[in-house]
């Protein structure tokens, strides 16, 4: 048994043995859904209308400017506000987001890592001006900076500068909050990234060691509350399709968990060194093409962290059925909803012992997969731990090439995805009807009100203490005292998000980390790839130079899988390419192409801002006299906005139901040639 979110006391209560291998009933997982949009308002309905439904803890996901440290009327933030989360720019928005909810009841988890010291302050800060004690606040910030570098995109600071934020949380926590997780170890990101299971496995592991080493050297702990510490890191892991692989990987993890924590750590209490999990179920695997099937893969994945009872999750939140099209609606998320309530209520899953217990096949997985994600822990570890091995790159690349070579193995069809790459007819999904094509729609109105609350803040705030709480927040980043306190002033003074990542960037600056894509290659080949490289060459006799592309993440969405994979395909089939990573404005971007004379720019965004994103890029390469370089755009796009976008200038746009690379390669191709014939020029 495992859990996110009790104490390891708790947990034990509810642990129900019976010597003679009886049935017995064991308590359901905490019941999640993980949701936010617009405004703090619509959240906050959102949210008690999921919990008169049944859920039975908070997930909070926060838009990107939120996430990455930005006020909403930000110039690279304003496309970005509200589109995957709920925007948070002072504590007066706390207010209106948990209105009607008692947050000394509520087990919240904020989905948030760059800004979660600041989230944190803010839920504090929100408990004291509530006159609730804040110890008796329960939940988790996810709080994992290590994955943002490798996978999701949304750190700020150097990581070593973002390490010793994570350790003083953890600190804090254990002194004022005892139930509060200060991060968890997210593994969930990896995957996404196309992550191995020992992969998952060794670099979320070594992960939290070296976090441990980094509590363990600042002298903060005694000894007992080193341990107290140990006990409160908690991880949050993916479950994929392969769901006894993925049970395997649970008992793995929590073998090598107890191995660690002893071994390394000197942690004699049992209780102390159990492995402690929530999850949410694979997205990569969700398909826009027959996006019905996608139930039934969430099911699936959901068995993985739920079969065995000695490697079963005690929190648990699935994505929707949708999620490879829109954000999902509230209907969408009431259905994934009710897939945890059959499974946990109407089943006899929770009335047995561990089914696999004494099974050969699972015993042979599990040694496998620990044995392999020992090696690789330590070749980790001997770098030095995570933060060599992110600086060198090693990380990213291993990420990298394990992406390349799943989406080769899709588009050779040795990896089936149904629907997407066999049995691709079938009949339209009658879940894509409605007036609203199965998709969610974001509230302009609600935005609009956002982004007045923070004039609003700006304007009646004590705007001498915002400044005396801004310096003295500078002033504990530079001498190395704890921010945390400092922090939470700031969020009783009413400074804004943008203002407290502002003022920690003077001090720390912003780090863009390696893109993993140097050296890297497809395992393609055929006469399809050689007649693609040829139509290249020729490309370059007739433009006078080897055609070059630019592929640009604008924006603040840091999910970069796909971008990372059309530079190598292009690479691949004798394209130049510009890639520099995630984070850009369409102003750089731009710059970027004119400078490096590309012929074409792809634009990967999957936060649902493609449309002023590519607005910005078109209007700005005109501005600069550049329009003989073409764009293209790729990410999850309603194919209700092609037409806007090529009104707009966007040559092609793809989704995720263009999963043949040669295709997407093809087509770019296609647009260059007929750029570069006579008749266009």
């Amino acid at each position: 048994m495992t859990d996110a979110d009790e104490t390891p006391t708790e947990r034990e209560a509810h642990r129900l043995y019976d010597a003679e291998g009886d049935p017995t009933t064991e308590r359901p997982w905490i019941i999640r859904t993980y949701s936010g949009h617009s405004s703090p308002k619509a959240s906050n309905q959102l949210y008690r209308s999921n919990l008169a439904a049944g859920q039975t803890g908070l997930s909070i996901a926060f838009d990107l400017p939120t996430q990455c440290g930005y006020d909403s009327d930000d110039p690279i933030a304003r496309p970005e506000v509200g589109k995957v989360g709920v925007p948070i720019t002072s504590l007066d928005d706390m207010h209106v987001l948990f209105d009607e909810i008692p947050i000394e009841k509520m087990n919240t988890s904020m989905t948030i890592n760059g800004t979660a010291m600041w989230l944190l302050a803010l839920y504090v800060a929100l408990a004291r001006e509530r006159d609730v004690p804040p110890a008796e606040l329960t939940g988790t910030t996810q709080n994992d900076l290590i994955k943002e570098y490798l996978a999701r995109g949304t750190y700020i600071f150097p990581p070593a500068d973002s390490l010793r934020i994570i350790a003083e949380m953890y600190e804090y926590c254990l002194e004022e909050i005892p139930s509060w997780n200060a991060s968890n170890i997210c593994s969930y990101h990896l995957q996404e990234a196309a992550a191995t299971p020992t992969q998952e496995l060794a670099f979320s592991l070594a992960n939290a060691i070296s976090l441990l080493d980094l509590i363990k050297e600042r002298g903060h702990f005694t000894d007992e509350q080193f341990a107290r510490a140990v006990g409160r890191i908690s991880f949050f892991v993916n479950s994929g399709i392969r769901f006894v692989e993925e049970m395997c990987k649970m008992r793995a993890f929590g073998e090598l968990w107890e191995e660690y924590t002893g071994d390394r750590f000197g942690v004699t209490d049992p209780k102390y060194r159990r492995f402690r999990y929530g999850v949410q179920v694979n997205s990569l695997g969700l398909t826009e093409s027959q996006p019905e099937n996608n139930a039934w893969r969430i099911l699936i994945e959901t068995l993985g962290v739920t079969l065995s009872r000695d490697a079963r999750a005690r929190a648990v939140q699935l994505p929707a059925w949708n999620e490879a099209l829109s954000l999902p609606r509230p209907w969408d998320q009431q259905w994934s909803l009710r897939l945890q309530q059959i499974l946990a209520y109407e089943t006899d899953l929770l009335e047995y012992p561990d089914l696999f217990e004494g099974s050969v096949v699972v015993e042979s997985k599990v040694a496998e997969l620990t044995r392999d994600a020992r090696a690789e822990i330590e070749t980790i570890l001997g770098m030095g731990g995570v933060i060599p091995a992110i600086e060198s790159g090693y990380l990213k690349s291993a990420l990298v090439r394990s992406m390349s070579e799943r989406v080769t193995r899709i588009n050779d069809g040795e990896q089936i995805v149904v629907g997407l790459n066999r049995w691709t007819d079938g009949i339209p999904s009658p879940l894509l009807g409605g007036e609203d094509g199965g998709l969610f729609t974001l509230d302009e109105t609600a935005i609009a009100e956002a982004m007045a609350n923070l004039d609003t803040v700006r304007a009646t705030r004590d705007g001498a203490r915002a400044e005396a709480a801004i310096a003295a927040l500078k002033a504990a980043a530079r001498d190395g005292s704890s921010m945390m306190e400092p922090s939470i002033e700031c969020a009783l003074a009413r400074v804004t998000t943008g203002e407290w990542a502002g003022a920690l960037r003077d001090v720390f600056g912003e780090y863009r980390p390696a893109t993993g894509v140097e050296g890297q290659r497809l395992g393609l080949s055929g006469d399809r790839v050689e007649a693609l490289r040829a139509r290249v060459e020729g490309l370059a006799d007739t433009l006078g130079h080897r055609p070059k592309i630019l592929v640009g993440k604008p924006g603040l969405d840091g999910h970069s899988n796909g971008a990372e994979v059309i530079a190598v395909s292009a690479r691949h089939v004798g394209f130049d390419v510009v890639y520099s990573g995630i984070r850009l404005s369409p102003a750089d971007i731009v710059q970027s192409a004119v400078e490096e004379g590309v012929d074409l720019i792809g634009a990967s965004v999957l936060s649902g801002s493609h449309m002023e994103l590519a607005r910005q890029i078109v209007d700005g390469l005109r501005a600069n006299g550049a329009e003989r370089v073409r764009v293209v755009f790729g990410g999850i796009i309603p194919p209700s906005d092609f037409e806007k976008l090529a009104a707009i200038g966007v040559e092609r746009v793809f989704t995720p139901a263009d999963f043949e690379l040669m295709d997407i390669m093809e087509s770019i191709t296609d647009v260059i040639e007929t750029a570069a014939a006579p008749s266009a020029a």
